[in-house]
This record gives C-alpha cells, structure tokens and sequence, in this order.
C-alpha cells in the first residue's frame, strides 16, 4: 500500500477508534458511579458504618449496667437533750418510829446518751447507750446519799450507772410522727462494774421529731452484788428498787 493510500486508510478509521476509546472509557467508569446504588442490596456491606449504626451499637452499653437502686436512710438517732432528763430510783424502805414505809427517791439530771432506731423498729445497738452519773444523785436525806456513794453504789470507783439498748419490741412501724407511743425496751444495765439484763416500759409523745416521756425498770440491789443500806434512821429497805428516766429527746438521721 502506497503512503498516500495509507493515510486515507487512516483519516477514514480515525472515527471509529476514537468511538471505540471512548466507549471503553465509559465502561471502566461505570462500576464507580454504580457502587453507592448497591448499597441497597441485601449481601452489600457498606465499607464504613454511618452514624446511625453507631447510635444504635451504642444502646446495649447504656442498659447493659443499669442505676443502682437507692439506698436506704439510716437509722433514727434520738439523743438525750442536755438538763432536760432526770433519772430516779425509788425504794421502799422502813424509819425508826415510824409504822408504815417511807419512799425514798433519789435523782439526777446528769443523763446523756441517745437510742438509735432503724425505720423497721430495730435498735442499733453499737449507737444505744445511755449513761447517769450517780455522784450527784440526791435524795431528801444528806446522810442517805453519802452512805449510798460511798458504799452502796461506790461511786468513787464506778461513777456511772450505763444502759446499752439491743433490742425493742412493739415500736410502729413506720415510726409516727405524732402522738402517744408505748413499746419495751431491752437491754444491758450495768451498775457497780455488774451487768445484768433489763426491760423498760417506755411510754412517750412523738412530735416531729422530738420525743418525750418515761421509762421504768425494776431491779435488786443484791443483783448488781449491793447490800440494801441500814443507816441512821433506816431500820430497813427493800431489796427492789424502781429505776426511771423521764426523758426529752431529738431525733436526727
């Protein structure tokens, strides 16, 4: 073929290789433009999560450790209120030249201490003392009270009479807030370095959280190792004696 026949043969395919060359362009390109669009498909995995797939991968550690439930409040503290308590006991002892018994009361107000109790009615006993000093325990006789310091009770060695509370029973549940309440109150009292179990009957009026009334107990000297005084006009006592708190206190959590 000569040159000029092939420059025609040229000029004429031109054309057709050019349409060729763009059609193969075209379909290189296609798959790119195609592959967003197949993301609809059922086997298609997009190449990144969107936004929406890491809210939702999110929720399962959110619930996987749910609140903690509240904790319940802690015991009721009522504690004695400063001079306003006064402790006694009461004995029934006999005078010289006289026929019937004589009551003899003895009180103090140096009373401390608290009662802790929970909202079921339970005594914490670890936060439930109360004590009375019984150096300044007075009666209506001077000669009385120095014999009874210092030998009956000893107070120079054993200063305080001291009531632990373990344990209740009949308190409401829940605890009121008004009105009259009565439940007994066990525990263990030690006097002269001795202790020995004791219940009280406790009567008191809830207003608030203050709380007023009295509590008795009966017990025998000769139980906390005491010998009943004969002194003076004393012919006699009894071995019984009563023991009262009467009692104002305010209640904290």
């Amino acid at each position: 073929m000569t040159n000029r026949a092939t420059r025609r043969f040229l000029l004429a395919a031109l054309p057709g290789i050019g349409f060729l060359a763009a059609c193969a362009e075209s379909a290189t390109q296609v798959p790119n433009q195609a592959q967003p669009a197949t993301t609809t498909g059922a086997t298609t995995q997009p190449t990144t999560a969107p936004p929406a797939v890491a809210t939702a991968t999110s929720v399962p550690a959110a619930t996987a450790a749910p609140a903690a439930p509240a904790v319940a409040g802690g015991p009721l503290r009522f504690a004695l209120t400063p001079g306003q308590s006064e402790a006694r006991f009461r004995a029934q002892e006999q005078l010289v030249g006289r026929n019937l018994p004589n009551e003899a009361i003895g009180k103090t107000k140096d009373v401390s201490g608290a009662v802790a109790i929970t909202a079921q009615g339970a005594i914490v006993a670890d936060q439930s003392k109360v004590t009375v000093d019984l150096r300044t325990l007075r009666s209506d006789d001077g000669q009385r009270d120095r014999f009874i310091q210092g030998n009956t009770l000893q107070t120079q060695r054993f200063p305080n009479a001291d009531f632990v509370a373990t344990s209740a029973s009949g308190i409401p549940q829940p605890l009121p807030t008004s009105g009259e309440v009565k439940f007994q109150l066990m525990g263990d009292l030690t006097v002269r370095g001795v202790t020995k179990p004791a219940m009280w009957e406790v009567v008191a009026t809830v207003t608030g959280q203050q709380l007023a009334g009295t509590a008795i107990t009966r017990v025998k000297m000769t139980d906390f190792g005491m010998t009943p005084p004969r002194v003076g006009p004393v012919l006699s006592i009894e071995d019984e004696l009563t023991l009262e708190l009467e009692f104002a206190a305010s209640g904290a959590a």
